[in-house]
């Protein structure tokens, strides 16, 4: 198992890449912590994880909130003594479909707070944690819209700054033996689409997406899961500072 015996974080753990995630790499032998505001989500995520024959926790967390970020680190240290992996998955859209002179800004500081402002407090933490032990591997969630997007300004500029932070603490931390890598996905078929726009309008967006992929389908949650396992791996020990684009071919 490539991670056995590690002890990994994965932040929006309630959602669908980041419960695809925490699955995955309990599987392949992680205990895993999971964080996320709804704690009732992150509980059965867990309870699924402990039924396959895994183990871990469950936090409930604002990750926006510097104080409960410093709370939910100070209770990795306390009860497992170490973080080996930390991935950065919690985020969201506030503001999906603005225009540039409709942009509002109480919107905008909900995109960079929870994209942005949340990875950077959660990477200062953990690697308070990492550097003594000289050890880490960090995965940042960016999106393909950090190339741009019309119509998601605040959140492809947060998605642009979680890829320039990733890799600045790439640079910073490489002699501690830590890295640093940022995952790009394209869209990838998780609840919160059908949820939020419907099952029938969300369909005809899917099957209109996938037509205009090389690959001929939109990612799915598990897709992610992969990508983010072999970055957190040993496998990977030797790739920091990147982005890895999940986007089926998509703006090749």
């Amino acid at each position: 198992m490539r991670l056995n015996q590690k002890i990994a974080l994965v932040t929006g753990s309630a959602g669908g890449i980041g419960s695809a995630t925490a699955r995955r790499f309990a599987r392949e032998g992680a205990t895993v912590i999971l964080a996320d505001r709804d704690f009732d989500g992150c509980r059965r995520v867990l309870d699924g994880i402990v039924a396959e024959g895994g183990a871990g926790t469950a936090h409930a967390a604002d990750l926006t909130d510097e104080t409960q970020v410093v709370a939910l680190f100070s209770a990795i240290r306390e009860k497992y003594g170490r973080l080996d992996i930390l991935v950065n998955v919690a985020g969201g859209d506030a503001e999906p479909s603005a225009t540039v002179e409709g942009i509002d800004v109480e919107l905008m500081s909900r995109n960079f707070d929870m994209n942005l402002k949340s990875c950077i407090l959660c990477c200062r933490e953990a690697t308070k944690i990492m550097k003594p032990q000289a050890y880490g591997r960090i995965v940042n969630m960016s999106s393909l819209v950090y190339r741009g997007s019309p119509g998601q300004f605040s959140y492809a500029a947060s998605k642009g700054g979680i890829f320039s932070f990733t890799r600045s603490i790439a640079m910073a931390l490489g002699a501690s033996s830590i890295t640093a890598n940022a995952l790009a996905p394209a869209i990838i078929g998780v609840e919160a689409f059908p949820r939020a726009l419907g099952e029938e309008r969300w369909k005809a967006m899917a099957e209109a997406t996938a037509a205009r992929y090389p690959l001929g389908r939109i990612g799915t949650p598990e897709d992610v899961a992969s990508a983010a396992l072999f970055l957190a791996s040993d496998e990977a020990s030797f790739i920091t500072g990147q982005v890895l684009e999940i986007s089926g071919g998509a703006r090749l």
